[in-house]
């Protein structure tokens, strides 16, 4: 049964409801677990049997000592800020912690009452169903093509990648020699090696890997990690490399927005951003805000 389908049935069997129960169906179909249990497939529970097994190997907040540079950062923004990695955990999963007393949601605006504030929340990584929502409604087939995650880091874009679309390739570059080494170990244990592939290298290295690629995806990826400076060397060669016609680039944020913070303007006619329809039901733990700030562009 195709989607004109199903919206056909869906209509004669909405027809016959009573009028008084109606409503009470729709509220229904908007907030039940039950539909969300269904839309649960084998995609799914794999990716998060990836993740449960990546929460044993890491710290609550998914960040390494070495990164200093990030964690700095992280302190010196306005508000107190954490880093809540989405791929590792859900808001169903924070909430438990929440509960539990492992983790907080508030933070005291005067020590020792009940003032409080909502920290903010931030990942490096996205969550199951924006990978979902990324490789099925954002990008298109990707058959014989070459995907190159930029600052992989755990590999949930690759992992993501491999479940959810045909890429005959999925790259990773990670700076990191402890991420490369957890992510290569999650590629031998559920056996992704045959499409997926992590290299230790700065992408400002990879000229000829960024000339071949056909989907190049940048989540969050500089700011936290770089100082200014770096930042822009990056985007500069990005632009100078990443530039067959058709190639399509995913950011967040914006391409916009991570350039206008470092006063870097776009190479004239180097991309156009791309129409993405997010009024996407993916499930209740979909965050349509975070949804939003996924951009796609193509090179032309």
């Amino acid at each position: 049964m195709n989607l004109s389908e199903a919206q056909s049935e869906m209509k004669q069997l909405l027809s016959r409801v009573s009028p008084s129960e109606l409503p009470k169906l729709l509220d229904w179909i908007r907030t039940s677990d039950e539909l969300d249990d269904l839309q649960v497939d084998n995609r799914k529970v794999m990716l998060r049997s990836i993740a449960d097994h990546l929460r044993v190997r890491l710290p609550l907040d998914a960040m390494l000592p070495s990164e200093t540079a990030a964690l700095h950062k992280m302190q010196q923004r306005c508000r107190p800020t954490v880093h809540v990695d989405s791929f590792l955990y859900d808001d169903e999963q924070v909430d438990s912690l929440c509960e539990e007393g492992t983790m907080s949601r508030t933070y005291c605006l005067t020590c020792g009452s009940f003032k409080t504030a909502p920290l903010d929340f931030i990942s490096h990584s996205f969550s199951v169903s924006e990978l979902q929502f990324l490789f099925q409604n954002v990008l298109p087939d990707l058959s014989g093509k070459i995907l190159v995650d930029v600052g992989s880091r755990l590999g949930a874009v690759l992992y993501g990648g491999y479940v959810y679309s045909s890429a005959c390739q999925l790259i990773g570059l990670e700076l990191s020699e402890e991420f490369v080494q957890l992510q290569n170990d999650i590629l031998h244990k559920y056996r992704l090696s045959d499409r997926v592939q992590v290299l230790h290298a700065d992408v400002c290295t990879q000229d000829v890997l960024l000339h071949s690629a056909d989907v190049l995806v940048m989540n969050n990826v500089f700011e936290y990690f770089m100082e200014p400076s770096e930042q822009v060397r990056a985007w500069r060669f990005i632009m100078q490399n990443f530039k067959k016609r058709g190639s399509l680039l995913v950011t967040v944020p914006s391409l916009q927005e991570s350039l206008s913070a470092l006063q870097v303007t776009p190479q004239p006619g180097w991309v156009e951003e791309l129409p993405v329809d997010y009024d996407v039901y993916l499930g209740r733990d979909t965050d349509p805000d975070a949804l939003r700030q996924i951009h796609l562009y193509r090179v032309i």
